[in-house]
């Protein structure tokens, strides 16, 4: 009776107990290719709808990405200036600044200088879930938006292609020397537009491209006020599509002359390092070591008698 017939199959094994199962995951991770495999479960409570043009973008940085889907996040109101977030992330202020502009050049976020009532210069940032799309900019995406990414692939090519694509601005002159002073100066202006004709309300970028063409102005010995009244005035009644194309043309087109003193192209005045007197001992700038202004003069002065 203990006879083994090899012609007959082996008897079905028994199904293992739920301990010794083994899980769906480690299944699912077996599975010749390999690529990856989501494990996803149904968010509803404390989510963020993003749309796969930023997630999977293909011209933005990791850092970018990871910022633009945290500033999409935030609610309404919330900080999301460089210092806050370098304090949040432990990436530096540098490399979130940059990342910032990366999110700002691709339309991710609107950035403008502005002026409080008590005078201090502060920056507004928008938060654009939908590039692109004007009037659909929020400083924070809520859960029920349904975008691009919610629609057929067909149809999200079709839009891709009937947006269009932002031209560049047209070129500003460029100053002798453009010195951060002057440069802080002509952002002033830029950002004291707005309250001259609401429609000059210009972007971060826009007043980074037109601040060189402001400073060409500014040293041609003319005030804060008067390139701001020269550049505001006579404005076209119908309104403005592009005023930073507007303010670039008109920088261009009404550039003051230099004033006869001064030569074009004057290059920037050497700035020596500073040096101790070998007779008084006080620091002055000069190319090398040696005495003062002063006491080289006295000692050309005639003895008294």
């Amino acid at each position: 009776m203990d006879t083994q017939k090899p012609s007959v199959r082996p008897h079905a094994q028994a199904r293992p107990t739920g301990e010794n199962h083994p899980p769906r995951s480690a299944c699912a991770n077996t599975r010749p290719g390999g690529g990856i495999v989501h494990d996803n479960s149904r968010h509803t409570t404390r989510f963020t709808v993003v749309g796969n043009h930023l997630a999977q973008h293909p011209e933005l940085s990791g850092l970018a990405i990871g910022l633009g889907v945290h500033i999409q996040s935030l609610p309404t109101g919330a900080r999301a200036d460089i210092k806050t977030l370098a304090a949040r992330f432990p990436e530096g202020p540098t490399r979130i600044a940059a990342a910032l502009r990366e999110l700002e050049a691709h339309g991710y976020l609107r950035r403008t200088r502005e002026r409080t009532e008590s005078g201090r210069i502060i920056t507004r940032t928008v938060s654009c879930n939908q590039p692109g799309r004007h009037g659909d900019a929020t400083d924070h995406v809520p859960d029920d938006v349904t975008g691009p990414s919610a629609r057929p692939p067909a149809r999200r090519a079709a839009d891709q292609r009937k947006q269009p694509t932002r031209r560049a601005l047209p070129a500003v002159p460029k100053p002798a020397y453009a010195s951060p002073d002057l440069l802080r100066t002509a952002i002033d202006v830029l950002a004291g537009l707005r309250r001259e004709d609401p429609r000059l309300l210009l972007s971060a970028t826009d007043a980074e491209h037109l601040a060189p063409g402001v400073a060409a102005w500014l040293e041609r010995d003319l005030t804060p006020t008067a390139v701001r009244d020269a550049l505001a005035s006579d404005l076209p009644p119908e309104p403005l599509r592009r005023p930073a194309a507007f303010l670039a043309h008109r920088l261009a087109a009404q550039l003051p002359p230099l004033p006869p003193y001064r030569a074009p192209e004057q290059p920037p005045s050497v700035r020596h390092p500073l040096r101790n007197c070998d007779s008084c001992d006080r620091a002055f700038r000069a190319p090398e070591p040696g005495r003062c202004r002063d006491c080289r003069s006295r000692t050309h002065l005639p003895a008294a008698v």
